[in-house]
């Protein structure tokens, strides 16, 4: 028997395309040290589990518990789930429930509660419904043991329980949308509809009888702002205890008071996802020297220096510093090399360059990164055209049409790297065209069907053939910054750029 009840890998929750960032600054924050108010730029459309999403997961811990808890360094312990067990097939998977929860209603959280919100997220189609894919059935043994059954090996689900497929919601709720602005969970909180702005502010309330361990506040508010600046100076005047930051004149503008508290963490990084490996569209990039090309042309110490003020760390690879795929060594695989990629180009066919279209939405590409990367390209030849798109229509054309052969994306580093390979990798929404090759299958097949922690070698030679084959242009990893007023302690959650609620506390 395989069991896995803590692994030491594994965060994160892919990066949406588009962040909807909306709303206007919320109300001033409680100096007392029994609350706490954290300010984002990130919106939930909904508090129904069903709908939840990675980057706004804080607005749903508050009042759902995960049936695995992820913690800051990126391990698993129990939550709503003691103990979860493979058997040798790695298809089934055990999760021993606790008996002792119930609902506001009294509805009991049980097995046939966890069948209800699983298969619920799986069929509901919100945005990380794709993550239960491969659960083909959920067999409640009794009222405490179900098994998940799984089409295949699946080394990341014990990731996707303690991300938004694992919350917990009543299933007396499920009928109805009443759990879009009415969560009704078992966490350590519930929302104050009372004080509660939905566009502008969300409070919760500490929930009396909670079965867990209490979180240090007594009250969480979650304000929304629509622009860093406003968030800066809701740190500085007291308005917000916490924030995360991406803006490098806004960290920098926050680096400089002494009366904020910053922490950097490198995490998500940017490039170029290059779907079209087979020339479907543009038959050049079906060529290996091609790709490397475009790897070799890119100045990523310059493009870090001016767009980002050198704050984060150059990379030609996917997989993030945390996951058993990094290689030290392959971060400077491709130095900034103009000739090696002319040589490269005329290797492959293209003596005089080609023509190259790609997508451009301006809360992505910046005008200095758009003309960066025109200049850098045209100096071996290849000349870059932009289309742009706004983030309405640019989900139709690029994903949906499959129009263009490429796209300039700002991509999470789970520390799950199996997560990674199933959103970059395997073909699916990021590798709509199905592109594989024999070592690909093999490395992936071999990594999927081994037991978690026995594949770590395979993992690192997928990255360094992907790297090596340009399957991706990645530029740089970005320093994001955590802000907060001195009141509070955040502890980074490895893999991902948002801490989770829990990882917040009175500062000492």
């Amino acid at each position: 028997m395989q069991t896995k009840t803590r692994i030491n890998t594994g965060v994160a929750a892919a990066g949406a395309l588009v962040l909807m960032l909306t709303g206007c600054a919320g109300s001033s924050a409680d100096t007392d040290a029994s609350s706490l108010t954290i300010g984002t730029m990130t919106v939930p459309q909904s508090l129904d589990p069903a709908e939840a999403m990675g980057s706004a997961m804080p607005y749903f811990q508050a009042v759902y518990d995960t049936l695995v808890k992820r913690e800051p360094d990126g391990g698993y312990t129990p939550m709503l789930a003691t103990e979860w067990t493979y058997d040798e097939s790695l298809t089934e998977l055990t999760l021993t429930l606790r008996e002792d929860v119930t609902f506001d209603d009294g509805t009991p959280f049980d097995a046939e509660a966890v069948r209800a919100n699983l298969e619920r997220f799986r069929d509901g189609g919100g945005g990380q419904a794709q993550t239960m894919a491969l659960l083909e059935e959920v067999e409640v043994v009794d009222d405490t043991t179900v098994v998940l059954h799984l089409e295949q090996p699946n080394p990341a689900m014990v990731f996707y329980l303690s991300d938004a497929a694992g919350l917990m919601a009543n299933p007396a709720a499920f009928d109805g949308d009443s759990l879009t602005t009415d969560p009704d969970g078992t966490g350590p909180y519930e929302l104050d509809q009372d004080r509660t702005a939905v566009g502008t502010t969300w409070v919760y309330t500490r929930a009396d009888g909670y079965w867990g361990e209490d979180l240090p506040y007594d009250e969480v508010s979650i304000n929304l702002f629509d622009n860093e600046n406003a968030i800066v100076n809701g740190v500085r005047t007291g308005q917000i205890n916490a924030a995360l930051l991406q803006d490098v004149d806004q960290q920098a503008v926050a680096e400089s008071d002494e009366k904020v508290e910053t922490q950097p963490q490198d995490i998500d990084y940017q490039g170029i996802i290059l779907f079209d490996r087979d020339g479907h569209i543009a038959p050049e990039l079906a060529e290996p020297e091609v790709r490397q090309a475009i790897n070799h042309a890119v100045d990523r110490e310059t493009m870090l220096e001016q767009l980002r003020d050198g704050q984060g760390e150059t990379t030609s690879q996917i997989f993030g510093p945390q996951t058993d795929a990094y290689d030290p060594e392959l971060d400077t695989y491709y130095d900034h090399d103009p000739e090696r990629a002319r040589e490269l180009l005329a290797d492959a066919g293209y003596p005089d360059g080609f023509a190259l279209t790609l997508p451009r939405m301006s809360e992505i590409v910046s005008d200095p990164l758009a003309t960066s990367l025109q200049s850098d390209l045209a100096d071996v030849g290849i000349d870059l055209t932009w289309d742009n798109l706004d983030s309405g229509s640019a989900l139709n054309s690029i994903f949906t049409e499959q129009a263009y052969p490429g796209m300039v994306m700002n991509n999470a580093q789970p520390a799950e790297d199996w997560v990674t390979t199933v959103e970059l990798v395997l073909p699916g929404t990021f590798n709509f065209f199905g592109t594989t090759d024999e070592t690909v299958q093999d490395l992936t097949h071999t990594i999927q069907t081994s037991p978690d922690g026995e594949a770590a070698d395979q993992a690192r030679e997928l990255n360094r053939h992907l790297v090596e084959q340009g399957w991706f242009v990645p530029f740089y990893r970005m320093t994001f910054l955590h802000v907060s007023d001195g009141t509070v302690d955040v502890e980074p959650q490895s893999g991902m750029a948002v801490p989770a609620l829990y990882n917040y506390a009175p500062a000492e």
